[in-house]
């Protein structure tokens, strides 16, 4: 188990990022990376920290110790367990690290539950599969993804893109590995992270197998440039103005591959349009990564839904009928979620000697919860109307003491002082309001893909047979005949 100041000591490592025109010499010193940075720290120190010993990891084959994140369940009582700690994880987020080190983790972990997947396609790949997995839970690594081509001509295959190599392909191989050129997307904590998985998600066409693979490297191999979007961390100075976006900006960016060089032992497909799928949707990766991601969620709405009770205390509305009722719904959306988890864990099968969760109950909330996220920031901001908005201007205000005897005269609540209710509202808007906030509806959107595929992800996984059967159950128990032979003796 690495610590934080391990894990942020491993990113100084001459890693290629760009921001702003520049090329970035110290992520962790930046301002618009180091809080982040730093945050993601206190998660490796939580799961280090000797107290949180049996919460944080499990038992190796080789009778080590290691991060949860890792853990392969082969029982209820063992996913409920790892569940557990990916909350208590997620609760010092929030929920808001959408791409903290257990989202990929599951991912990787999931394929290697499903090495039959790829022993069967190729034995080779299915090692270099098998050996990364236990190199990364070993060395207790903090992996991103890029598993979405860019944004082109949407109406063309990777192969009929003016420029071919507008997404990663591959350009050269040799006895060593291959040499890959092109972009990917979306490095979400890319910065932060140890390695990058590099895959394909999307159905690949007949002509596409150049982009038909899928491998982990190193966030400074030689070639990758990390080309990072606008930092919401570094407009937000304030951990008091900003107490999200100033510390939990995971950050996302494009990812170019120059010419980098990919040895044999780090790829897990290559040129095989039906592995990259099956790599997801044949082995438990898809699902197990996604519960993942349905952990983190539940735990993020409870955040929001307790936000949501603090308006009306704050506010001094909570015994207002209208106001029960709306936070009665919200409570219920909640507990939807929870149940979800729940049921994902209880309807769990086995793959193998392993114990997953219940693949359509997982697309089903995907479904459910990308349309509930946007609902509940609206409930939030009728629930507090203007408080959210006339606040002070910065925490410098405070320091004034003139100013911040206007405040104390101008922010009343009946359940909080001035301050608190300002350090409150600055929180609430941070998280319902802000350009962060908005990033963050427009991720919870889209992490698992356009509505229409987690549509018809639910759509190809339900059980259209027993519902069917239902339906013909019904109509076998009565005939037209039978029912002419009642009317003609009445």
């Amino acid at each position: 188990m690495k610590t934080g100041q391990q894990h942020i000591a491993g990113l100084r490592d001459g890693r290629a990022v760009f921001i702003d025109g520049r090329r970035v010499d110290d992520t962790t010193r930046h301002p618009a990376f180091r809080r982040a940075i730093h945050s993601v720290g206190k998660l490796f120190d939580f799961a280090a920290d000797e107290a949180n010993r049996e919460l944080m990891t499990f038992a190796t084959p080789t009778g080590d110790r290691a991060n949860r994140i890792w853990q392969l369940p082969e029982s209820f009582d063992e996913l409920r367990q790892r569940r557990t700690a990916l909350e208590a994880w997620g609760g010092l987020h929030a929920g808001f690290l959408g791409r903290a080190p257990d989202h990929v983790a599951s991912c990787i972990a999931g394929m290697y539950m499903g090495l039959d997947q790829f022993e069967a396609y190729d034995k080779d790949r299915a090692k270099a599969l098998s050996d990364y997995y236990a190199y990364a839970r070993d060395n207790d690594l903090y992996l991103t993804y890029v598993i979405i081509n860019p944004q082109a001509d949407r109406s063309k295959s990777a192969a009929q893109q003016k420029d071919a190599f507008l997404t990663t392909g591959v350009v050269d191989q040799d006895a060593e590995g291959i040499t890959v050129r092109g972009a990917k997307m979306l490095a979400t904590g890319g910065i932060m992270a140890d390695e990058v998985f590099v895959t394909c998600i999307q159905p690949l066409q007949p002509g596409d197998e150049i982009y038909a693979l899928s491998f982990a490297i190193p966030m400074n191999s030689k070639g990758l440039q990390i080309l990072s979007r606008k930092s919401y961390e570094e407009s937000s100075q304030s951990v008091f103005d900003n107490p999200l976006s100033s510390r939990f900006d995971e950050n996302d960016a494009v990812l170019y591959f120059d010419d980098v060089k990919v040895p044999w032992d780090r790829i897990f497909v290559y040129k095989n349009l039906e592995m990259c799928q099956k790599q997801f949707h044949a082995t438990p990766a898809h699902v197990y990564q996604n519960y993942q991601a349905m952990v983190r969620l539940s735990v993020k709405l409870r955040f929001l839904i307790g936000m949501a009770r603090r308006i009306a205390e704050t506010n001094g509305v909570l015994g207002f009928p209208q106001v029960r009722e709306t936070l009665g719904q919200l409570a219920a959306e909640g507990g939807m979620v929870d149940a979800f988890v729940a049921a994902m864990e209880i309807k769990g099968t086995k793959y193998g000697r392993y114990y997953v969760p219940d693949r359509h109950t997982l697309y089903a909330a995907q479904t459910l919860t990308q349309q509930l996220y946007a609902k509940v920031l609206n409930t939030l901001r009728e629930l507090a109307g203007g408080g959210m908005i006339m606040l002070p201007s910065s925490v410098q205000d405070l320091a004034n003491p003139e100013i911040a005897a206007l405040v104390e005269k101008t922010q009343q609540s009946p359940a909080a002082g001035a301050l608190d209710k300002v350090k409150f509202y600055k929180l609430a808007w941070d998280a319902v309001g802000s350009e962060f906030a908005s990033r963050h509806q427009q991720y919870e959107m889209f992490y698992a893909g356009a509505t229409f595929v987690t549509k018809n992800h639910s759509f190809r996984t339900y059980d259209w047979d027993s519902a069917g059967g239902l339906v013909s159950q019904m109509l076998s128990s009565y005939e037209l005949a039978d029912e002419l032979k009642t009317s003609q003796a009445a």
